[in-house]
C-alpha cells in the first residue's frame, strides 16, 4: 500500500499575518449585502484569505469582527483580510466604482451572465456582492451593479449557501486570473 503523508503544519510554509498584510493581493472586494450567520461570515474571511482578497467589505445586518462566531469559522482569518463596515450597501458600491471596480452581483437576474461565460479582463480589479441567507442580494444593489452573475445548477433548489458561493465564485476567478496572465 501506498503512503501519502499528511503534511505538518509547518511544512505548509504559510505567510504570517503582518506577510499577508503586506504581500500582492488578488484585485478583488467582496461586498456581504447584510449576510445575517456570522459563521457564513467568518467562512469567507478563511475564503478570502486562501485566495488574497484585498477587502471585505461588511454591510447592513453583516456582523463585524472581533465576534467569537466568526473567529468560529474564520479561524483568525478576520485578523488577516482587511475589512470595512458599510450600514448601507449602495455606498460601499459607490466607494467602489469610484475607485475604478467592475461592481458584479451574485443573483439570478433576467440578464445574469453565466458564470462559466464570465471572462475577468486583465488590470480590471472587481467587487462580487453576496447577498442574505434569504432574500438575496437586494434589489437596489443589483441596480447599482454593472453585471449580475450566476451559478448554473441542476438540482431542485435554487441557490448555494452565501459562503460555498463565495468559494466557488473566488476559485473561478483566480483560476480564469491565473490562465489570462500566462
Amino acid at each position: 500500500m501506498k503512503t501519502n503523508r499528511k503534511l505538518e503544519m509547518s511544512e505548509l510554509n504559510r505567510l504570517s499575518v503582518d506577510e499577508f498584510k503586506k504581500s500582492g493581493k488578488l484585485p478583488v472586494v467582496i461586498v456581504l449585502d447584510n449576510v445575517r450567520s456570522l459563521n457564513n461570515i467568518g467562512s469567507i474571511f478563511r475564503t478570502s484569505d486562501a485566495f488574497g482578497v484585498e477587502e471585505i467589505y461588511l454591510c447592513g445586518i453583516s456582523g463585524t469582527p472581533p465576534h467569537k462566531e466568526i473567529h468560529k469559522t474564520a479561524l483568525g482569518a478576520e485578523n488577516s483580510v482587511s475589512w470595512k463596515y458599510f450600514n448601507n450597501t449602495l455606498h460601499a458600491l459607490e466607494e467602489l466604482q469610484a475607485k475604478g471596480y467592475i461592481v458584479c452581483a451574485l443573483e439570478q437576474t433576467e440578464k445574469s451572465l453565466n458564470l462559466t461565460d464570465f471572462i475577468p479582463k486583465p488590470e480590471q480589479k472587481y467587487a462580487f456582492i453576496f447577498g442574505n441567507e434569504v432574500k438575496g442580494v437586494l434589489q437596489e444593489a443589483i441596480n447599482h451593479s454593472d453585471l449580475s452573475l450566476e451559478i448554473p445548477q441542476f438540482g431542485t433548489k435554487h441557490s448555494f449557501n452565501v459562503s460555498v458561493t463565495s468559494g466557488i465564485v473566488l476559485w473561478d476567478f483566480f483560476v480564469k486570473r491565473q490562465k489570462s496572465s500566462q
